[in-house]
Formats: structure tokens, sequence, C-alpha cells
């Protein structure tokens, strides 16, 4: 790694009965909407507060969507469109881009209120040795994929939302023969039960 990474965050518009779906039925449809737009603050914050390089926000709609237009978020940010296609394909479309710019990339969502400014800096920090890092998330998934390279087989083909995404990307980075720097195990808030998982300062979101 010679230049610093992109954070390329990965964003839906925090409106009721788009956002945070899963959540519905303990939060009540504005309620998850209300945590989301918290979540997406408080990564944004962290992703900025981290200072290791450029920060992207990656959405969907579009970044000219009136979805998007009662958010006070950061001037500094740049935004992106994620496009179509499943989630796989809208990552590896980031990631591609970021990389073949000769920037590596942190790819992250929103749904993990412990990926901190010093966690994300530990991510930055360890693509200096590796060819790829991983922060798992203990619902199987992951919360921040880092590349200092670009595959799509790291994308393709894989049953998004189960319990074996993070393991199944694991493979994928041996098969490549490339090196993986696993670092702690966060949660995420995706369901109900997650919400114990939820940092003081964002209840009063919900």
């Amino acid at each position: 790694m010679t230049q610093p990474p992109r954070i390329v965050i990965f964003a839906k518009a925090p409106v009721a009965g788009l956002a945070k779906t899963r959540l519905i039925p303990a939060l009540g449809a504005q309620g998850a909407a209300l945590l989301a737009t918290a979540l997406l603050d408080h990564a944004v914050a962290q992703a900025l507060a981290s200072g290791v390089g450029p920060v992207e926000l990656c959405v969907t709609p579009a970044p000219a969507d009136p979805l998007w237009s009662g958010l006070a978020l950061q001037a500094t940010l740049t935004w992106s469109d994620q496009g179509d296609g499943d989630l796989g394909e809208r990552m590896a479309r980031a990631a591609q881009r970021v990389l073949d710019a000769g920037e590596p990339v942190l790819l992250m969502g929103t749904d993990c209120p412990d990926l901190t400014a010093g966690r994300i800096r530990e991510a930055a920090a360890s693509l200096i040795a590796a060819d790829a890092t991983l922060v798992p998330a203990f619902d199987g998934g992951y919360v921040l994929l880092g590349l200092n390279h670009f595959d799509a087989s790291l994308f393709a083909g894989i049953a998004w939302s189960t319990a074996t995404v993070a393991q199944e990307t694991r493979r994928r980075v041996e098969q490549l023969g490339w090196s993986l720097q696993n670092l702690p195990t966060l949660h995420d808030i995706d369901e109900p039960a997650d919400l114990r998982w939820l940092p003081a300062h964002l209840q009063p979101a919900i």
C-alpha cells in the first residue's frame, strides 16, 4: 500500500419502510428509519475521524434522489451511486473503480456502531502488510473489507445476509493466494435481538 486507502461507505437512504426493515417489528417503520439515520451519521463521523484517507458515501438510491435532500451530512464527503445489481455486483463495481484509480479500498456499511475510528485505522494499517483485511460480524457476515487488489471472485455468487459470508470470503481470498488480516469480530445491528448491542449514545434515536 502506497496511497492512503479510500473509505467507501455503502448506505441505503434512511427512509421509513426502506431502511432497516428487519427492525420494523421491534421499532416500527419510523423508529427503524430514525435508527438508520443515527447509524449512518455515526459511520460517516467515525470514517472521517479516522483520518486514514478520503471518505466516499456510495448510496442507493442515487445521490440526486430527493430522499437524500433532508440529510445534514458532512460536506467533505464524496458521493457516488451504487447502481444496479445485487450487493456483490454493487460492491465489486465500487472496489474495482477505486483500486483501478490506484487507491486501496476499505468497504464498510453503516450497521456496526462498534466500527469506530480506531478500528478503521487498525484496518487501514493492516493493509500495509496484507493483501486484504476483514472485520467479521458475529452474524457470519462482515462489517469491513479492505483490499489492495481487485478480484471479482470476492463478490460473485455469495449468499449475502447469511451466516457464511465472511467464511466464504476468507476461502476465496485464500484461493487467490493473497495474505489476509483477520481483525476482531464485531456486532451488527440488523435484527431486533441485536438492539442490546446498541451503544447508549445511539439509543435516543429509537
